[in-house]
């Protein structure tokens, strides 16, 4: 492989060794997986840095498909030898005649550019940001009791050829700094976090980045002065970037093809039915221009798309791997992902996000007498079989006479993913995305999610308000 884009992870020719093998006791199906990672965590805590952790490893992983079986083998390390051997690992419970691969094809790669390579920087001004953050974030008020902010940098090379003849390669860059603050008020202890992250080199961090740490002891001052949260059904606005990883969870999830296929979604059979009202309409997308959960390429090859999954209303796609795909007789879209060479590929989201609409927050909010404005969330539980979710608002204020008023503290979100879905009848148009870590089969996988701010009709609000 050529161009600087997993390059020196596996020579073609070896490539089409290691496929011959794996496929010497039959099989319909075969590939290789090769990475390359290597990355950089720095930390502040109480104005001290600590924990600078650098890592980096190697390795591939050999998959063979035979009807609805897949047999596995990964292996550390890059050298031929020890390819061909995972190969055999992963051939040696067949029974059949063998195969043969197809010749492999023309590279193909698109990788993201980066401006400005993180490892080219040196640790001092990284460290330098760190103070930053830390000093910034303090600044903000002295009940602030404590601070502490994050560096992450990682570069990730990945190479993938298959028997049907795909040659790829991509090379990966994610930069991200995150800030947490604690502020104290006698027994009141309320806490504040943000982030920023992108699939983009240290010029991420040129413009500005320490307004985060700001941002995050403001939260925790503000939420100080919080009230119980109400309780009962009532509308409710959900905040633009973040706020969509209520969408990610209670409906993004449900369309990975793989749910579908074991009828254990929500969403099943819906395809061309209206799960929405007509203003909605909702991506995945893997090409989003330096967006944390964007690539050039899926972790099997297929190039990265901006998928259409809901338009106005009506649900028009699933989420598809290789094997899903080949279930449904339906084309990949890009979503083949994995954590690494150790881990098969399912269906995951890359970015995922309600489209921008036509309405404006300040209007939507006009129009509520009485609700509740969820502006992030602290984590949650779906079920995707039922559809039944909960979610902990992390910062989250009252809405009274059309004002965002009291800031609360306690609440939940309690609903159903498809009631909730069709319940939002306003989509704001100051669209946003932000950095998630998701969590599937064991594996995680940096995605992002996305949205302007939405107001659903309806919703129960779990709070402790009497």
């Amino acid at each position: 492989m050529s161009g600087g884009n997993g390059d020196g992870l596996i020579a073609p020719e070896v490539a089409e060794r290691v496929l011959a093998r794996a496929l010497a006791n039959g099989g319909r199906f075969a590939e290789v997986f090769a990475e390359r990672r290597e990355g950089l965590t720095m930390a502040i805590d109480e104005s001290r840095l600590e924990s600078v952790q650098a890592a980096a490893e190697e390795g591939a992983g050999v998959r063979v498909i035979d009807g609805a079986t897949t047999y596995f083998a990964h292996v550390d390390g890059l050298d031929p030898a020890d390819l061909e051997r995972a190969a055999d690992e992963a051939a040696a419970a067949l029974r059949g005649e063998r195969a043969e691969p197809r010749p492999l094809g023309a590279l193909f790669s698109r990788p993201i550019p980066i401006e400005r390579a993180p490892a080219d920087v040196e640790a001092g001004a990284k460290a330098a940001l760190l103070r930053e953050l830390d000093e910034r974030g303090r600044a903000q008020g002295p009940e602030i009791d404590q601070f502490s902010a994050s560096y992450m940098e990682a570069r990730r090379r990945v190479a993938v050829a298959n028997s049907d003849g795909l040659l790829a390669a991509d090379d990966r860059t994610r930069t991200r700094i995150g800030a947490q603050a604690v502020a104290r008020r006698g027994d009141v202890v309320e806490t504040g976090a943000e982030t920023l992250g992108a699939h983009r080199g240290f010029e991420l961090l040129e413009d500005d980045p320490g307004q985060i740490a700001e941002q995050a002891a403001r939260k925790a001052l503000t939420l100080l002065d919080a009230r119980p949260a109400p309780s009962g059904s009532m509308p409710v606005v959900v905040g633009g970037g973040f706020g969509g990883v209520l969408f990610h969870e209670m409906t993004g999830h449900g369309l990975e093809a793989d749910h579908i296929q074991k009828g254990a979604s929500v969403y099943v059979g819906k395809l061309g039915e209206a799960v929405a009202q007509p203003l909605l309409n909702a991506y995945d997308d893997g090409r989003l221009p330096g967006e944390w959960g964007s690539d050039g390429i899926d972790d099997e090859g297929a190039p990265t798309q901006k998928t259409l999954v809901i338009a106005e209303g009506e649900l028009v796609s699933y989420l598809y791997d290789h094997v899903t795909a080949e279930r449904d007789g339906h084309e990949p879209t890009g979503n083949g992902r994995r954590e690494s060479f150790r881990h098969l590929p399912i269906p995951r989201m890359t970015n995922t996000y309600i489209a921008p609409g036509e309405a404006t927050v300040e209007g939507m909010i006009e129009e509520v007498e009485n609700g509740f404005y969820a502006v992030s969330f602290g984590g949650g539980q779906v079920d995707p079989a039922t559809g039944d979710f909960v979610f902990g608002v992390s910062e989250g204020y009252l809405i009274e006479a059309g004002k965002v008023t009291a800031p609360c503290r306690g609440a939940t979100l309690v609903g159903n993913c498809l009631e909730a879905l069709a319940a939002i009848d306003a989509v704001a148009d100051d669209f946003w995305m932000k950095t998630g870590i998701c969590g599937k089969g064991g594996q995680k996988v940096p995605v992002g999610t996305g949205q302007g701010h939405v107001r659903v009709g309806r919703m129960t609000v779990g709070g402790t308000a009497r």
